[in-house]
């Protein structure tokens, strides 16, 4: 997910106007949705000039999906005075290790950890540094959320195979 903020006010109905695809319904919402199909993403504008963009794939997509809504919104004939200021503000990755991973080990052994099996199938895994959250499952498969850049992703992910198969935690058939 990446914030972008244009440094001014947008008129979002004129945005409608010039956009008949955007959804927008400010009884429900205070922002207007501009999907974008390349790269697949939904920018969401609000009045104050400010941008979220969710679904891109990369940093480098996040960052080409604001730049070219900027351009539709221009073509329409909404003046943008200048560049729009664009900050990554959480990443979501999912990997496989291709392992078994003892959960309950990992519970008793990783520390800064949460595992209610009875409420959800995974362990919940904070870690330090860099500052992410990992989901553990015991099927190998992980989620890791809260990064901002996706060297921080590959970090944590990579420093956490290394302790579960130095702690025996993960097993390969």
């Amino acid at each position: 997910m990446a914030s972008a903020t244009l440094n001014q006010r947008i008129d979002l109905n004129a945005v409608v106007k010039g956009n008949p695809l955007v959804e927008y319904h400010p009884e429900t919402f205070p922002g207007l949705v501009f999907r974008i199909k390349r790269p697949k993403s939904a920018i969401l504008i609000f009045s104050t000039g400010k941008m979220v963009c969710t679904g891109a794939k990369s940093e480098k997509e996040a960052k080409r999906a604001i730049k070219k809504v900027v351009r539709e919104l221009k073509k329409s004939g909404i003046i943008i005075l200048g560049k729009p200021e664009i900050k990554i503000v959480n990443m979501v990755a999912s990997a496989n290790l291709s392992g078994l991973i003892d959960l309950d080990g990992c519970a008793f052994t990783l520390g800064r950890t949460m595992y209610e099996p009875e409420q959800f199938p995974g362990l919940i895994y904070r870690v330090d540094e860099p500052n992410v959250v990992i989901l553990l499952f015991a099927t190998g498969k992980l989620v890791c959320t809260g990064a901002t850049k996706e060297e921080d992703v590959y970090e944590a992910v990579g420093n956490l195979h290394k302790r579960l198969e130095e702690k025996e935690l993960i097993s390969y058939e």
